[in-house]
C-alpha cells in the first residue's frame, strides 16, 4: 500500500492517523511542497491518479483512490479491525455525516485562516468571518458530542477528521474556547492517542520548518 502525502495536508493527516490507528504498513511518498510554491509542480503520479491534482492518493495493488473520505471508507472495509466506524446503519451514517461536516463545513473556514495567516501575502480578507465560523462550529460540535467520550461513542473517523481541522484552527489563532469545556476535554482525550500525538507533532514541525 502506498500513500501520496503532503507534509501539511490536513486531509492526508486524517489518513495517516487512520493508518496508524489500524497498524497498517504502507509506503509514504511525500510530494513536493513549499510555502512559496505550495504544491507546484504537482507530483506526476498524483496528477495521473487524481484529476484534482491533490493529495491524499492511495494505491493498493491495482486500485488507485483519492479523496480522504473515500479512502477512510476503503480502509475500514479492507482493514476492519480495529473499527473506526460504527456498524449499525444509522450510527454509521451519523459518523459519516460528522466526518463530512469537518471537510465541507469547518474546513472552508480553516482554509481562510491558512490563506490569511500562514501563506505569505494573504492579507486578512474574510478572516473575521472565518474565525466566527469556526467558533459556531465548535459550539455546534459540542452539542453533538454531549456527554459522550467521543463523537460517536467510541473513537471513529469523525473524531479524526474534526480533531485535525480544529487542531489546525487552534494553531492559527482560534482555539477551543473555555465556554465549551466538554469539547476541550474531548480534544485532550483525542490528542493523547499515540497516532494522533505523533501526527500533530509532525504537522507542527513541518509548519515551523517550511
Amino acid at each position: 500500500m502506498r500513500l501520496y502525502s503532503g507534509p501539511l495536508s490536513l486531509f492526508t493527516a486524517k489518513i495517516r492517523v487512520a493508518l496508524a490507528e489500524k497498524g497498517v504498513a504502507y509506503e509514504r511518498v511525500e510530494v513536493g511542497w513549499s510555502r512559496q510554491a505550495r504544491y507546484e509542480p504537482h507530483h506526476p503520479e498524483v496528477v495521473a491518479i487524481n484529476p484534482k491534482r491533490q493529495v491524499p492518493c492511495l494505491v493498493d495493488g491495482d486500485l488507485e483512490l483519492y479523496d480522504s473520505t473515500l479512502i477512510f471508507e476503503y480502509l475500514e472495509d479492507r482493514h476492519p479491525r480495529p473499527a473506526l466506524m460504527p456498524t449499525e446503519p444509522a450510527a454509521k451514517a451519523r459518523c459519516r455525516l460528522l466526518e463530512l461536516e469537518a471537510d465541507e463545513v469547518l474546513f472552508p473556514h480553516v482554509w481562510t485562516l491558512i490563506a490569511t495567516g500562514f501563506y505569505p501575502g494573504g492579507g486578512d480578507a474574510g478572516r473575521g468571518e472565518a474565525e466566527a465560523g469556526v467558533r459556531r462550529y465548535q459550539h455546534r460540535l459540542a452539542e453533538r458530542l454531549g456527554a459522550q467520550p467521543h463523537l460517536c461513542g467510541s473513537f471513529t473517523t469523525a473524531d479524526i477528521a474534526n480533531f485535525v481541522m480544529l487542531f489546525a484552527a487552534s494553531t492559527l489563532g482560534v482555539p477551543i474556547p473555555a465556554d465549551v469545556p466538554a469539547l476541550a476535554a474531548w480534544a485532550q482525550r483525542v490528542s493523547e492517542r499515540p497516532a494522533v500525538a505523533t501526527e500533530m507533532r509532525d504537522l507542527a514541525t513541518a509548519a515551523t520548518t517550511s
